[in-house]
C-alpha cells in the first residue's frame, strides 16, 4: 500500500541530507502514525552516494548499553565499531565516524525508550552535528514523553544547532477514504474508528471485510487469525520477544516448521530484514503479546530462556534477564541480573542497571554472603544516581554489615567511603563523618585503599568547614595517589585543596581547581571532571567573577548533561539561575529554579541551594512564598552542616528579613552558623547584608567591601541607596524598579521622602512589558541606541547615567536575549520585532 500523505515529511529530510551543514531531524507522532514508512520512504529514494545507518531501540525490562548504534554500525570497521567493540570511551571515536566528507544519515528509531549511554552518547553528537556532514534523525512518540522523561535532556541540548521538527499528523479523511476504495471498503466507519491513524487503518484493511474492528488490537487479532494453527503459533511465540530475533534462532525456536514464519510474513503481520525477524510494528506484537493468557506468556518466555541459555547466553545477556523474569525463573535472574547490571553501570546506562538490581533484589539472600554485599553496594550507587538517597543509604549499610563480617578491609572500606558520600548527599552530614572515619581506621596500613580513604577524609573535612585541618590530609593522599597510579583520586585531591585555598583566603585555589579539571580530563576520570566544573563554579560565584562563572557553567554543564552526572548537573543549573538573577533577570531566574525544582523528584542536600536561591529570588520580586522557602532551607542547612548549604542559606534569609524588617532572624543567624565566623570568605556577602540590616535599624557603621557590590544591578542600586545624595538614591530606585524588585524599591521610595522629594517614580511604564523578550523601558532604551552603534560611555552621556548602569542594562539585555555579543542582540531584536519606539 503506498504512502499517504507523508512525501512532505520525505522531502523534508531529503533537503536535510543534501544542506551544506549536518542537523538533527524530530519525526515525531503517536504510536502507529508512520514514522518508520517516513524512514523507510526516504532510505528508498536517497542514492549510494549517501551513507545510511540504522538503529532502533527496543521495549525491554533495560535494553543493552548503546544497543542502537551497535546495530547502525554492525558490519563496519570505522572508529565507533571498533571502540564500541574495545569498550574504549566513545566520545572521539563517535565524532571521527562522521568526519568525512561523504554525507551519512544516522536514523535511531524508537529513541524514547533508549537506555542512558545512548541518550548520552547522542546528546554528544547533536551538539557537534553541524561541524559534520551528518543528519541524526530520531523518531519517538512525543505524547509518551513527559517532563522527567530522560530524552528530555537531549532535546534540551538542541538549542544551538538546525533542528527540523517534523510531526506527522493522523491521515485525512480523504487519505482514509482513498485507502479504503483501493481496497473496496467502505471508509466513513472506517475513519470514524480509526481517527485517521495509518497503523489501524492498514490492520483493519488486512482482515476480514464483513466488520470494521472497535480497536487497534481487534484489528490485528483479525489478522491473525486470518493464519493458519501452526502459523498463529509461530507469531504468539514471537510476540515475546521485544527485538528483531536473528533467522538462526528462529529457525531453531520453530523447530522445522520455519514455513510458518514465511506465511505470517506474507501475511503482512511478520517482516525479515537484515538476516533478522521480528514485526512489522510495535503495536501488532504488543497487541498480540496482551492478548496471550499469563500462563502461556510465562511458558513462551521459558522457551525464550532456554535457547539463550543453550545457544548464546554470553552476547544475549540483557535479553536473558528480561525473558527470565518474564517467565518467573528466578534462578537464572540470580545468577545474570547482577553480571547485566555491573555492565549497565560500565557502560554508564544507569537507570538499566537499576533495574536489573531491582530484579535481583528480592531473592539477593541466594547468593553467598560476597556477592550478596556486591550487590547491595551495587544496587545502593545506582539508586543514589537515581536521586533516591534514603534508599542508597539503607541498602548502602547492608552491604557495609556484610563485608565487615566478612572481614575483608579493600571491599569493607570502598563501602564505608560509599556509604560517606551517601549520606552526605541525603543530608545525614554527622554520619557521613562517621563513615569515613571509620573507613580511614579500617584502611590503615592497606595500601589499596589508604590513598582514597585519606582523600575521602580531606574532602569531607573541607565540606563541613574545616580546611586547615584537610590540607594535610589532601595534600599526603596526593602523593600517595601520584605514586601508586590513581589519577582519580590524585584530581580529587587537587580539586580539594583547591576549594580548601579558597575557603582559607589563600592566593592559588581557584588556579588548583582549573588544574584539577585538566588534570582529569587528561586521565578520562569523568566523575572528577564534574566534581571540577562543580566546586570552580560554587567558587567563581563567591568571587563574583561573572564572565568565568557563565563560561564555566556551560562547559560545565555541557560535560555533565552528556554523561549522566545528575547531581553536578543539578547544582550547575542553580547557579546558572542565580547568575541570571545577579545579572538582573528575575523572572528568568524564578523560571528556571521553579524548572529544576519540578523535574528532580530527590535532589538530597543540593534541595537546600535550589530552595534557598528561589526564596531569595521571590524575596527580591516581593512574593510571600519566599518566607517558608526560607526558614525551611535555613533549617535544613543547619543540620546538614554543609559549609556551602549554610552561607546560601544564612545570606538568602538574612536578605529576606532585611528587606522585610525582621531583626530579631538577623540576629538568630548571626548566633547559628555553627561555628564559623563571617570574616570567613563562604560569608563575606552574609556579613554585608547583616552590616546594612544594622544601619537600617541601629544606626551601625556599614561593613567595609560594599564597593564590591557595584559589578551588579540589583547591589549597585542598593549601594546608590545608601547614599545621601538624593539623584544617586533616584537612580537605585529606578533600577530597581526595572528589575521588578518591589521590596527594596519601597524602601528606597521611604529613604526618598526623608530626603523631602515630593514625587517619586511609582513604576514601570506598562509600555515596558510589551515586548516579547521582556524587556524593561530603560532597557529598550539603551537596546535603541545600541542598535544605532553606539558605545556605552555615549549610551550613558544621552540617557544621563553612569557607565556601570549602562554596562550592567547591556548585560541583562544579552542575558534576556540569550545573544553573546552586541550585534547578536541587536539582530535578535529585529527579529523578535520589539517594540522599540512609542
Amino acid at each position: 500500500m503506498r504512502l499517504h500523505e507523508r512525501d512532505w515529511a520525505v522531502r523534508a529530510i531529503q533537503t536535510a541530507v543534501h544542506a551544506d551543514r549536518g542537523s538533527v531531524v524530530l519525526l515525531t507522532g503517536e504510536a502507529g502514525i508512520g514514522k518508520t514508512s517516513v524512514v523507510r520512504e526516504v532510505v528508498g529514494r536517497l542514492g549510494p552516494s549517501v551513507r545510511i545507518l540504522r538503529g532502533a531501540c527496543d521495549d525491554m525490562l533495560a535494553p543493552p548499553p548503546l544497543q542502537p548504534l551497535r546495530d547502525a554500525v554492525r558490519g563496519s570497521d570505522g572508529p565507533l565499531a571498533r571502540a564500541l567493540a574495545d569498550h574504549r570511551d566513545l566520545y572521539e571515536p563517535v565524532i571521527q565516524e562522521f568526519a568525512g566528507s561523504k554525507p551519512t544519515v544516522l536514523v535511531i528509531e524508537d529513541v524514547h525508550w533508549a537506555d542512558d549511554a545512548t541518550l548520552d552518547l547522542l546528546r554528544y553528537l547533536a551538539r557537534r552535528v553541524d561541524q559534520l556532514r551528518l543528519v541524526v534523525v530520531l523518531t519517538f512518540r512525543d505524547d509518551e514523553i513527559d517532563a522527567r522523561h530522560p530524552l528530555r535532556l537531549l532535546l534540551g541540548a538542541l538549542s544551538d544547532v538546525t533542528v527540523h521538527r517534523l510531526a506527522l499528523p493522523a491521515l485525512s479523511e480523504d487519505a482514509v477514504r482513498s485507502m479504503a476504495a483501493e481496497a473496496g471498503w467502505d471508509s466513513d466507519e472506517l475513519y470514524r474508528l480509526t481517527n485517521g491513524n495509518p497503523f489501524f487503518v492498514t490492520e483493519a484493511l488486512a482482515g476480514p471485510a464483513d466488520a470494521v474492528p472497535a480497536t487497534v488490537v481487534d484489528a490485528t487479532l483479525a489478522r491473525l487469525h486470518t493464519l493458519d494453527h501452526d502459523s498463529i503459533s509461530a507469531v504468539e511465540l514471537l510476540s515475546v520477544i521485544p527485538r528483531p530475533l536473528g533467522l538462526g534462532y528462529a529457525e531453531i525456536l520453530m523447530a522445522g516448521h520455519s514455513e510458518a514464519i514465511t506465511r505470517a510474513e506474507l501475511r503482512g503481520i511478520l517482516e525479515a530484514r537484515d538476516g533478522t525477524v521480528a514485526f512489522r510494528h510495535e503495536l501488532a506484537r504488543r497487541a498480540i503479546e496482551q492478548a496471550l493468557p499469563a500462563i502461556q506468556r510465562r511458558a513462551l518466555n521459558k522457551r525464550i530462556v532456554e535457547l539463550i541459555l543453550d545457544y548464546g547466553h554470553e552476547r544475549l545477556l540483557y535479553p536473558l534477564v528480561h525473558h527470565a523474569v518474564r517467565a518467573g525463573d528466578v534462578d537464572t535472574v540470580v545468577e545474570y541480573a547482577p553480571r547485566a547490571a555491573r555492565d549497565a553501570t560500565a557502560a554508564g546506562s544507569h537507570r538499566q542497571a537499576l533495574a536489573q538490581y531491582e530484579a535481583v533484589i528480592p531473592y539477593v539472600d541466594r547468593l553467598p554472603a560476597a556477592e550478596q554485599a556486591e550487590v547491595l553496594a551495587g544496587f545502593a550507587w545506582e539508586l543514589h544516581i537515581a536521586h533516591r538517597f534514603p534508599e542508597a543509604v539503607a541498602r548502602c549499610a547492608e552491604a557495609v554489615k556484610l563485608f565487615e563480617h566478612l572481614g575483608e578491609v579493600v571491599p569493607l572500606t570502598e563501602a564505608l567511603l560509599q556509604q560517606s558520600r551517601h549520606c552526605y548527599l541525603a543530608g545525614a552530614t554527622d554520619a557521613a563523618l562517621a563513615a569515613v572515619d571509620r573507613a580511614f581506621k579500617v584502611a590503615k596500613g592497606n595500601d589499596e585503599v589508604w590513598p582514597a580513604a585519606v582523600a575521602c577524609r580531606g574532602m569531607m573535612l573541607v565540606l563541613t568547614g574545616s580546611p586547615e585541618q584537610a590540607a594535610p590530609d589532601l595534600a599526603q593522599a596526593h602523593a600517595l595517589a601520584v605514586a601508586t597510579g590513581r589519577t582519580d583520586i590524585a584530581a580529587l585531591c587537587l580539586n580539594y585543596i583547591g576549594l580548601a585555598w579558597c575557603d582559607l583566603g589563600k592566593p592559588g585555589g581557584l588556579e588548583n581547581l582549573r588544574i584539577s579539571i585538566d588534570a582529569a580530563l587528561a586521565t578520562g576520570d569523568h566523575e572528577a571532571v564534574a566534581r571540577g566544573y562543580t566546586n570552580l563554579v560554587e567558587m567563581l560565584y563567591r568571587a563574583r567573577r561573572w564572565d568565568e562563572l557563565a563560561e564555566t557553567i556551560a562547559a560545565g554543564l555541557e560535560f555533565t548533561q552528556e554523561r549522566g552526572f545528575g547531581s553536578h548537573t543539578y547544582n550547575l543549573e542553580t547557579h546558572r539561575a542565580l547568575l541570571l538573577m545577579r545579572r538582573g533577570d528575575l523572572a528568568g531566574a524564578e523560571q528556571h529554579l521553579r524548572w529544576l525544582i519540578d523535574t528532580v523528584d530527590e535532589p538530597g542536600m543540593l534541595s537546600v541551594l535550589s530552595a534557598s536561591s528561589l526564596g531569595r529570588v521571590l524575596a527580591r520580586r516581593g512574593d510571600p512564598e519566599a518566607r517558608s522557602l526560607l526558614a525551611d532551607a535555613w533549617q535544613r542547612a543547619q543540620a546538614q552542616r554543609s559549609v556551602l548549604g549554610l552561607a546560601y542559606a544564612a545570606t538568602s534569609y538574612a536578605e529576606w528579613a532585611w528587606l522585610n524588617a525582621r531583626p530579631e532572624i538577623s540576629d538568630r543567624i548571626r548566633l547559628s552558623l555553627g561555628g564559623h565566623t563571617l570574616d570567613e570568605p563562604a560569608f563575606r556577602e552574609l556579613a554585608r547584608y547583616l552590616s546594612l540590616a544594622d544601619v537600617c535599624w541601629r544606626g551601625g557603621c556599614l561593613e567595609e567591601g560594599l564597593d564590591a557590590w557595584e559589578d551588579t544591578p540589583y547591589e549597585r542600586a542598593l549601594v546608590l541607596a545608601l547614599s545621601m545624595s538624593r539623584e544617586a538614591t533616584l537612580e537605585g530606585l529606578q533600577i530597581l524598579l526595572e528589575l521588578g524588585a518591589a521590596p527594596a524599591a519601597g524602601m528606597l521610595r521611604r529613604r526618598l521622602k526623608e530626603l523631602g522629594m515630593q514625587r517619586i517614580p511609582r513604576g514601570a511604564q506598562a509600555r515596558s512589558r510589551k515586548n516579547p523578550a521582556g524587556l524593561t523601558d530603560r532597557q529598550v532604551d539603551v537596546l535603541m541606541l545600541l542598535m544605532d552603534g553606539m558605545t556605552n560611555a555615549e549610551i550613558a552621556e544621552k540617557l544621563v547615567v553612569s557607565v556601570r548602569t549602562v554596562d550592567h542594562h547591556v548585560s541583562a539585555i544579552l542575558s534576556r536575549l540569550n545573544a553573546r555579543t552586541r550585534r547578536q542582540a541587536a539582530a535578535i531584536a529585529r527579529d523578535l520585532d520589539l517594540q522599540l519606539t512609542g
